[in-house]
């Protein structure tokens, strides 16, 4: 199941074929990369149990949205994961709103005294350069210290997707998640095991960026492990705020609210999520037949029972009438979220928005791709083509010149 990687990145531009750590050149004295295809076997990461953080907070291996004292949930996974969405934003208001230059730490040395940080920074934007080229043709457009931060996160948001979805994904338990994750807790303690975590830990040491929703990603891998049919909307709802929402809390810290922006902070953030919770509709959507033919079936069991459909009709691969009206019913609820997205988009600061509308721009036309191919999402790939891209980021960029709203909007 492909994930939407991050918030800002074009649906085109991610491979789903090669692992992209075996593209890393030969001789690159900074990364080892056949040492990389091993890393949840690594004795760095083969340690079990919580971690003390540098704050003294203990986190456990688990994520925190799902349990609660008795065990069961006693909310739906939207109000859940709203939760989250407050406490992100309650984190990073007062940052947000009062510091315009960010202070950056320079020649801070990799583990190993294998080079300098500036260096691993252009490791991860060598890394977004080949995997993700709209994106980072958008993130042009940034500060430095803001398009380094933001190429960190994609390679750590992008190596833990490989955990379950790349070449030696056939190897991974949960075990290996939980050292992945107690790895994870050292970056943001300082202790960084390579290169690019050294990246992703000067990122999180100079902006706002909080632990859960990394954390929360992590989760998502291990549904993905155990997990291949939802009941609901509300389990595939939780499901994609793992994998893919994530990434706009993540993201926001980053991007920053413009100084002029008269929205709450918690509405940018919900803004960010629900571009998160469409991607990966889309991208459900775009790879039924894809998954269908791994065993996975990332649509609402309910939903396709009251079309009058099942798991044996998708694994047939039958376009019907009953099947085209339940698509049309599903590409109605992502473009729900995608106009919610764009409702915070254009108070980012003024140089993080044209990437931010480049993806929604991008990510919104696959699903009219799946209507031009007449919703046959088994055996057609819907996807954006290039003269369909360059006539598409002019339109993105006009978008991400227009300023924040000046009267207090974008309420919950």
């Amino acid at each position: 199941m492909s994930v939407a990687l991050l918030w800002v990145v074009s649906p085109c531009d991610v491979s789903n074929g090669t692992s992209f750590m075996e593209s890393v050149r030969e001789g690159n004295r900074f990364f080892d990369s056949s040492r990389h295809r091993n890393l949840v076997s690594n004795e760095r990461i083969n340690r079990g149990g919580g971690k003390q953080t540098s704050n003294g907070r203990k986190f456990s291996v688990r994520s925190a949205i799902l349990a609660t004292p008795s065990g069961e949930r006693t909310m739906t996974s939207e109000q859940m994961v709203y939760d989250v969405v407050l406490r992100q934003a309650a984190l990073v208001k007062r940052q947000l709103r009062s510091t315009n230059e960010l202070e950056v730490k320079s020649d801070i040395p990799i583990p190993g005294n294998l080079g300098l940080l500036s260096e691993a920074y252009d490791r991860c934007g060598e890394v977004c350069a080949e995997y993700a080229k709209t994106f980072n043709l958008g993130t042009m457009l940034m500060t430095p210290e803001r398009r380094r931060a933001i190429w960190a996160i994609y390679v750590w948001c992008r190596r833990t997707d490989e955990l379950v979805d790349g070449p030696n994904a056939s190897y991974i338990t949960p075990a290996a998640l939980d050292r992945w994750e107690n790895r994870l807790e050292d970056v943001f303690n300082g202790r960084p095991f390579d290169m690019l975590d050294g990246a992703l830990s000067d990122t999180v040491s100079n902006f706002p960026v909080d632990i859960q929703p990394f954390r929360d990603m992590i989760e998502g891998m291990r549904m993905d492990l155990r997990k291949s049919r939802y009941k609901n909307f509300d389990e595939l709802y939780l499901y994609c705020y793992y994998v893919a929402g994530t990434v706009g809390l993540m993201s926001v810290p980053i991007m920053g609210i413009a100084p002029e922006s008269k929205a709450t902070t918690e509405s940018v953030y919900n803004a960010a999520l629900a571009l998160g919770i469409a991607n990966q509709l889309t991208n459900i959507l775009r790879d039924v037949g894809e998954d269908a033919r791994r065993g996975g079936v990332y649509l609402p069991q309910d939903e396709l029972a009251q079309a009058g459909l099942s798991d044996e009709d998708i694994f047939a691969g039958r376009v019907t009438d009953k099947w085209r009206i339940f698509m049309k019913k599903q590409i109605h609820r992502a473009r729900k979220f995608f106009d919610e997205a764009e409702k915070g988009v254009t108070e980012l600061s003024s140089a993080s928005r044209f990437p931010v509308w480049a993806s929604l721009v991008l990510y919104r036309k696959i699903l009219d791709e799946i209507e031009a191919n007449d919703y046959n999402n088994f055996t057609k790939r819907a996807y954006v083509s290039k003269s369909k891209k360059l006539t598409a980021l002019p339109i993105a960029y006009a978008k991400s010149l227009v300023p924040p709203t000046k009267t207090v909007s974008l309420q919950r």
